[in-house]
């Protein structure tokens, strides 16, 4: 029974989920969470304070003796807005590791939104669609239009809680100039996005984090209202709500029920954000949930483990969903790259025991197959320098940082340089990394010389594994030459011998 363990590092606060794998179900086991206000000096003057680093890393080690205590097999550690934004982050992140040995992944505002959606519709039933999907953290926003399971649109505005107060609330309790310039400041980040909003005509939508979860809790208070509609707060709530919490000094938000003493500090801001998304986008309220980004995280490992999860299947239809837009953005032929991709996969199969990759190399190899051509978006002189560069740096929703460098370097080396292990494209990766990407890189060389003329002429490909070689027997279409073909896989006859060492013949079936 394996067991994962998510840290998710927020401007507002640090949070620890530890979960254990059990019948295909993820079963928490230990939770943590702590108040560090990582980003607020980064909203104020661009960097992280020391004070504020050394209470994370003190927070950081706690989690790290749960993680070992709880046996844990995988840790993903990842940071947000704060992160993002701070100009010393590289010295938080060499802190983290020194005192844990954790290495920390900064993501985007796009893959936290990725993740939290991964998250909710991996663990609970979102029954009408399509689903807007809001998450109010200390530094940023995130908003996922979600239709029967897949990310339609998304977004990341910057409107944090912890965030817009630092800038405009300067007054216990706010001035009213203030919370104009607030509002004002709100609606203009929410006015550039509202429209997809409304196309959109959400069913339902669903509020995570922990501001969510307070303001759900004084609608409660309040209203009285009944479980299960207990965590549902309409939009004239909401604007009662924020009316109300602007006009209290601090010492009076700390007593509302499900406020406390942090959250009281900067719950005016997010109420603010709240009821603006509402009333601009034309959203009757929305239903908290107390999923997140811990629990995308958790998904996306369990995922990564066991193929046959529910968040499996999700995470591999929005991996197809971002590689789809990619293509569509940067004009690849789909039709070639689905061709590739299929014989990339028939020699990935056939080829088994010659390359020996691990098992997850098929999916980067897929990846790759499909997107190798972006790189004549920008130019065709240095395409697979800039398909490299695209792939690594995009915003391919599904991957890692260190998996999409897999996937770029297994696409950059189609042309005549080979990878060598002074490059930057090689040096980046594991040396376990550095020994499959070549392998892989050549299966994908093979495959794209299947179709080198782009018509098609190849029907079938055989693939025979003989004594110290391996045959590729070409079956052409009726009346269709592969000679472009069968000299596009001689050409790659030596760098075979050099890989795999073994012998490459191809011939017409």
């Amino acid at each position: 029974m394996p067991t994962f363990a998510a840290v998710d590092i927020g401007s507002n606060s640090v949070r620890l989920k530890i979960a254990r794998l059990t019948g295909g179900r993820l079963r928490e086991i230990h939770e943590d969470r702590e108040v560090t206000r990582l980003g607020e000096s980064v909203f104020r003057d661009g960097f992280l304070s020391p004070e504020a680093i050394a209470n994370t890393v003190k927070v950081l080690r706690r989690f790290h003796r749960a993680v070992q205590k709880a046996g844990t097999d995988t840790v993903r550690v990842v940071a947000t807005s704060a992160l993002r934004d701070a100009r010393n982050s590289r010295a938080f992140l060499e802190w983290v590791r020194s005192s844990t040995g954790w290495k920390v992944e900064i993501i985007s505002g796009l893959e936290e939104a990725r993740l939290i959606h991964l998250g909710i519709v991996s663990m609970t039933r979102v029954s009408a669609s399509p689903a807007l999907l809001m998450d109010l953290g200390g530094g940023s926003c995130e908003l996922t239009i979600s239709a029967v399971g897949h990310i339609r649109d998304t977004v990341s505005l910057p409107l944090g809680a912890v965030r817009l107060t630092n800038e405009f609330l300067r007054h216990d309790p706010p001035r009213k100039t203030e919370t104009r310039q607030l509002r004002g400041f709100i609606a203009r980040e929410i006015e550039r996005i509202a429209s997809r909003i409304i196309r959109a005509k959400p069913k339902v939508v669903i509020a995570t984090s922990g501001t969510a979860e307070s303001l759900a809790a004084v609608c409660h208070g309040l209203y009285k209202t009944k479980r299960p509609r207990a965590m549902t707060v309409s939009r004239a709530q909401m604007r009662r709500i924020a009316k109300l919490l602007a006009n209290l000094p601090l010492d009076k938000r700390r007593t509302l029920s499900g406020v406390g003493p942090r959250r009281a500090e900067i719950i005016v801001a997010g109420a603010a954000v709240y009821t603006e998304l509402l009333e601009r986008c034309h959203l009757l309220g929305f239903r908290y949930s107390p999923l997140g980004l811990r629990d995308g995280l958790l998904a996306q490992m369990t995922a990564e483990y066991d193929r046959g999860t529910r968040s499996r299947k999700q995470l591999e239809s929005e991996r197809w969903d971002s590689i789809r837009a990619a293509i569509t953005h940067y004009g690849v032929e789909m039709d070639h790259a689905l061709k590739v991709r299929q014989s990339a996969m028939e020699l990935f199969s056939a080829l088994k025991p010659v390359h020996r990759l691990p098992p997850e190399y098929q999916e980067w190899l897929s990846a790759a197959a499909m997107l190798y051509e972006v790189g004549d978006y920008l130019n065709r002189n240095g395409r697979h320098r800039h398909a490299y560069y695209i792939i690594s740096h995009s915003e391919i929703l599904g991957y890692s940082l260190q998996q999409r460098r897999i996937i770029a370097a297994i696409a950059r080396y189609l042309g005549k340089s080979r990878p060598t292990a002074t490059d930057g494209a090689m040096q980046v990766l594991s040396a376990e990394d550095r020994d499959c990407v070549p392998k892989a890189s050549l299966l994908l060389r093979l495959a794209r010389a299947l179709d080198l003329g782009r018509s098609g002429s190849v029907s079938a490909t055989r693939i025979k594994i003989i004594a110290g070689g391996v045959n590729l027997l070409l079956a052409p279409k009726t009346r269709a030459s592969v000679d472009l073909e069968l000299w596009a896989v001689e050409k790659e006859v030596n760098y075979f011998r050099e890989i795999f060492g073994r012998e490459l013949s191809a011939a017409v079936a």
